[in-house]
């Protein structure tokens, strides 16, 4: 059935949306547990005006931490130039840059057009080919499925600000449902169209679960060829336009799902769900989701007999 890339980004976009601060150290003991369960690719944080974000005001010392590990892609997300030039000298390997399709949440969120994040793009680009040529750029287009504040967002928007900013250098774009508003439907359609439009350039399926929906997204997407999907450890964080609902796909639920059909994650699940204690110990007060988690695994369960 194949293999698929479970990029965790608990670290980042789950602790944004987290109102308790988690100790540095804490993040860090959880980062390890990670990489001992397999991930192959984490976002550790976001470089960001400290002000805006306390949360991430530690993210250059997280991010020294994880590239003590071998194996692992420490990724971050940043946005702007700044935040990009600040990422590349703590060490980042892979940057995030969120392109909003929305053009209502484009000002909103960065107080910046689509077309001048796409400039935006085009700069970090050339300050990744002058100072660190090997890093990574993801322009994750959000709000590809639905927005919160001017409703429905044209399919044509989303596919021809991802072909701007591969147009720009970026690596590769991904589509993100911010808002948790998608169907499986609808991410057949736009994955379908994206890569047909930008082709291998055809990035990650970042999705959510705020209405239920995650793992039936996630699996669409995978349908039309999708091999890299954001998830987050005990589905923390989501969208903070929708208080009080789940909002990241379960970590946990996501790996099982694939693992039970036959689709290779190179995750252990077992350590996975173990990686939850550090992350409840750093923010005890916080509710983890998962249904895996709960339900726990089928009598005889083995990476080598699939139900």
């Amino acid at each position: 059935m194949g293999t698929v890339l479970i990029s965790e980004v608990g670290p980042r976009d789950g602790l944004q949306s987290v109102k308790s601060i988690m100790a540095t150290a804490d993040k860090c003991r959880w980062i390890d547990a990670l990489v001992a369960a397999g991930l192959q690719e984490i976002e550790v944080g976001s470089f960001v005006p400290v002000h805006l974000l306390p949360q991430m005001a530690d993210t250059a010392a997280v991010v020294r931490h994880a590239l003590t590990h071998t194996g692992v892609t420490v990724m971050a997300l940043v946005p702007n130039l700044r935040g990009a030039q600040a990422a590349l000298e703590a060490g980042v390997q892979k940057l995030t840059i969120p392109v909003s399709a929305s053009a209502a949440h484009s000002l909103a969120n960065v107080r910046k057009t689509r077309e001048a994040m796409v400039e935006e793009v085009r700069a970090i680009v050339r300050l990744r080919d002058a100072v660190a040529p090997f890093v990574k750029i993801e322009a994750g287009i959000a709000t590809a499925f639905g927005c919160t504040i001017q409703g429905a967002v044209a399919e044509d928007d989303v596919i021809w600000l991802a072909s701007e900013c591969i147009a720009a250098g970026a690596d590769e774009s991904g589509l993100s449902d911010t808002t948790g508003m998608a169907n499986p439907a609808q991410v057949r359609r736009l994955f379908t169209r994206l890569r047909a439009a930008i082709g291998p350039h055809a990035g990650a399926a970042h999705l959510h679960n705020t209405r239920g929906l995650g793992l039936a997204n996630c699996l669409a997407a995978f349908d039309v060829g999708v091999t890299t999907f954001d998830a987050s450890l005990g589905g923390l964080g989501g969208c903070p336009y929708a208080p009080g609902a789940s909002g990241n796909v379960v970590t946990e639920d996501l790996v099982f799902m694939f693992e039970a059909m036959g689709v290779n994650t190179g995750i252990d699940i077992e350590k996975l769900m173990a990686a939850r204690a550090p992350l409840q110990a750093g923010l005890p007060g916080e509710v983890l989701y998962g249904m895996t988690p709960e339900a726990g695994l089928p009598k005889n369960w083995s990476p080598n007999v699939r139900a």
